[in-house]
C-alpha cells in the first residue's frame, strides 16, 4: 500500500472522454479506461490516497455513470461547471489545454474553491431527465418541420413533412405516458409534483423539469435556489461605478420551462400578476419584470415544496 504524503491534495480532479479518465491524484497524472474495468481500477488506486471530494466537469451526459460508480464506491463527488474552470484556469494564468492539464486544474479548481459534494441523482431522477431531454431534441425537430411546412408550396413535400410531424407528435405523446408510469411508481415524487402543478401557470413539463433537473427545489434557501437556476441578480460594481445587475450562469435546462410558466403566471396567477404589472408600472423594462417574476415564481415554489403546502390564492382584498 502507498503511503500518504501531508502534501497531496484531497482533491481529486478528473477530465472525462469516450474512452478515457485522466486523473489527477496525490499529485500526480493517471489514466484509467472509461468503462466498469477502468472505473474498479481507479477506486481501488483511490483507497491508497487521501480523498476528500473527486471534482469532474458537466460533460454531457459522459459524467453520469463516472460519478455515479465512484459514488457507490463510498466517494464524495462534485461535478461542476465546466466554464467555471475555464474562467479559473485563464485566472491563474493557465491558458494551455491537454487532458492532464486539464485534469490537474480540475483538482487546483476543487481544491481553490472548497468545492462541496453533492448528492448524486438517483435512478428514477435519471430516467426522467433522460425523456425530458429527449422531449426537447423531438419538439425542436417538430418546430423545425412545422416552419418548413409553412414555406413548402409543392404537394408532394408537404405530405411528407406532415407525414414526420405525425411521426413526432406520436413519439412525443409515447415520452409523456412513459414519464407518466416512471412518476406513478414513486409516491414522493407525485405528491411533489401534485405540489407545484397546483400552481396557476405551472404544467406538467415545468414540474417534471424542476424535480428532475433542480433536486435541490424546498431544501435551499430561495437566494441560493435562484443562483442554481441561473436567476439571482448579480453585482457588477468597481468602485464608485455601479452596473446593471444581471443573471447569467445556472443550469440552462430550467430557463426555458420557467420562462414559459411566467409567461402564463402573468396572465392566470394573481400573485404573480400583480407582481409583474408592479414592476412594469414602476418604469421597468418587461424583460426585466418577466424574469424577475421567474425568480419570484421559483421562490414560491421553493417554499412551497419546503413546507409541504398546496398553493392557495392570496386574499382578495375588502
Amino acid at each position: 500500500m502507498e503511503a500518504k504524503s501531508e502534501t497531496d491534495s484531497p482533491y481529486v480532479g478528473i477530465d472525462i472522454s469516450k474512452s478515457k479518465l485522466d486523473v489527477w491524484v496525490a499529485e500526480r497524472h493517471r489514466i484509467f479506461e472509461n468503462n466498469e474495468d477502468g472505473l474498479d481500477k481507479l477506486a481501488r488506486h483511490l483507497a491508497h490516497v487521501e480523498v476528500k471530494v473527486i471534482v469532474m466537469e458537466a460533460t454531457g451526459g459522459l459524467e453520469t455513470r463516472v460519478a455515479l460508480g465512484l459514488s457507490e464506491a463510498g466517494y464524495s463527488v462534485a461535478v461542476v461547471n465546466p466554464r467555471q474552470v475555464r474562467d479559473y484556469a485563464k485566472a491563474v494564468g493557465k491558458l494551455a489545454k491537454t487532458d492532464k492539464i486539464d485534469a490537474q486544474l480540475i483538482s487546483r479548481f476543487g481544491e481553490a474553491t472548497k468545492v462541496q459534494a453533492q448528492e448524486l441523482p438517483d435512478e428514477l431522477q435519471l430516467r426522467i431527465r433522460a425523456l425530458l431531454a429527449r422531449r426537447r431534441q423531438i419538439l425542436s425537430m417538430k418546430n423545425g418541420e412545422e416552419n418548413r411546412l409553412r414555406q413548402a408550396t409543392n404537394a408532394q413535400i408537404r405530405a411528407s413533412i406532415e407525414t414526420i410531424i405525425a411521426v413526432l407528435e406520436e413519439q412525443l405523446k409515447q415520452i409523456d405516458d412513459d414519464s407518466d408510469k416512471a412518476l406513478r411508481s414513486s409516491p414522493m415524487w407525485m405528491e411533489k409534483l401534485e405540489i407545484l402543478e397546483s400552481v396557476p401557470g405551472v404544467g406538467p413539463v415545468t414540474a417534471r423539469t424542476l424535480l428532475a433537473e433542480l433536486p435541490e427545489l424546498g431544501t435551499l434557501s430561495g437566494r441560493k435556489i435562484a443562483m442554481l437556476a441561473g436567476l439571482a441578480p448579480l453585482n457588477n460594481d468597481s468602485g464608485k461605478m455601479r452596473g446593471r445587475r444581471t443573471t447569467w450562469g445556472g443550469r440552462r435546462t430550467l430557463r426555458a420551462p420557467l420562462y414559459m410558466a411566467a409567461m402564463a403566471a402573468t396572465r392566470f396567477n394573481p400573485s404573480i400578476r400583480a407582481f409583474y404589472q408592479r414592476l412594469v408600472g414602476r418604469g421597468t423594462p418587461k424583460r426585466v419584470a418577466l424574469v424577475a417574476s421567474m425568480r419570484k415564481l421559483l421562490t414560491v415554489l421553493n417554499a412551497m415544496l419546503r413546507d409541504k403546502k398546496m398553493w392557495s390564492p392570496p386574499p382578495i382584498p375588502t
